[in-house]
């Protein structure tokens, strides 16, 4: 009698792997979370603790912590699918970027492992502003961000967790990438009056300069590495390159994407945006 498969879900506590957690697991997959404080441990960090966490594994969810863009991610990436591959998990799909050159750096370790890969690239969070950075500010009544009128197609985490479950589950989708956005380009200031709207509160959002928003970051405590990091992504990755609606939801899974105002209509109820009620 064999064994079920078993997946590894890398950042199986995050936003988009609890998700793809709970969406395996209701399939009736054998599902392993990788974290540094699951059951097996495992951390980007130490790679003693990568082999233990694949023994057994048939595919992996592979997130990347603290994100692609960071210094040594490919390597990274490159070394854990090699060794993935070794220990027998073939199938690794990646949560990968759009419009960030070390993440295409990322995704092409992948491939060259020799794994039967699969990249999901996906645009900003809708999760952000209620689980998220966004969250603290939002409560507060103001969102500043060194972004102006750039347009992003926001994501719905619970789509991208959808769309990962159904590629580590079914078979067609090596050598694919997929472009995972919502189905509609919003500023962030037409994100946070959205939420507005939702909650019935005046919430504003403000394009503040970059050395202002670091020296902010800063002045709390954020460290160096995590302050040049977001710096980094709000001034470069929202530009502008990526104010363009990809297919991937209606790809894998036949249906449009969730737009943001479902999030927003969803997590309003829930009232984690109310000052005060939010735990």
């Amino acid at each position: 009698m064999t064994s079920p498969a078993l997946t590894l879900v890398l950042g199986g506590t995050g936003k988009t792997g609890r998700r793809v957690v709970r969406r395996l697991t209701g399939r009736g997959h054998v599902v392993r979370i990788g974290s540094r404080t699951g059951g097996i441990p495992f951390d980007w960090n130490d790679s003693t603790t990568w082999q233990p966490a694949l023994t057994g594994v048939d595919a992996v969810y592979v997130s990347y912590q603290p994100d692609l863009a960071v210094p040594g991610a490919p390597e990274a990436i490159g070394a854990f699918a090699e060794l993935a591959v070794r220990t027998g998990a073939r199938r690794l799909v990646l949560l990968s970027g759009r419009g960030e050159p070390e993440a295409e750096a990322c995704e092409k370790a992948l491939a060259a492992s020799g794994a039967q890969w699969t990249v999901l690239r996906a645009s900003f969070f809708a999760q952000n502003f209620s689980e998220g950075d966004f969250l603290g500010p939002v409560l507060e009544g103001e969102l500043a961000l060194p972004v102006g009128d750039v347009q992003e197609p926001f994501v719905d985490a619970d789509d991208i967790a959808e769309v990962a479950a159904t590629v580590l589950a079914e078979g067609g989708h090596t050598g694919r990438t997929y472009d995972l956005t919502g189905p509609r380009l919003l500023t962030f200031a037409q994100a946070t009056a959205a939420i507005g709207a939702a909650t019935g509160r005046e919430i504003g959002y403000v394009t503040v300069p970059a050395e202002a928003y670091a020296a902010e970051l800063a002045a709390h405590g954020v460290p160096d590495t995590v302050t040049d990091l977001l710096t980094y992504l709000f001034t470069s990755v929202l530009d502008g390159r990526n104010a363009y609606l990809g297919d991937g939801v209606r790809q894998v899974l036949g249906r449009p994407a969730r737009d943001f105002t479902d999030h927003v209509a969803e997590a309003a109820a829930t009232g984690v945006w109310t000052p005060g009620a939010a735990s």
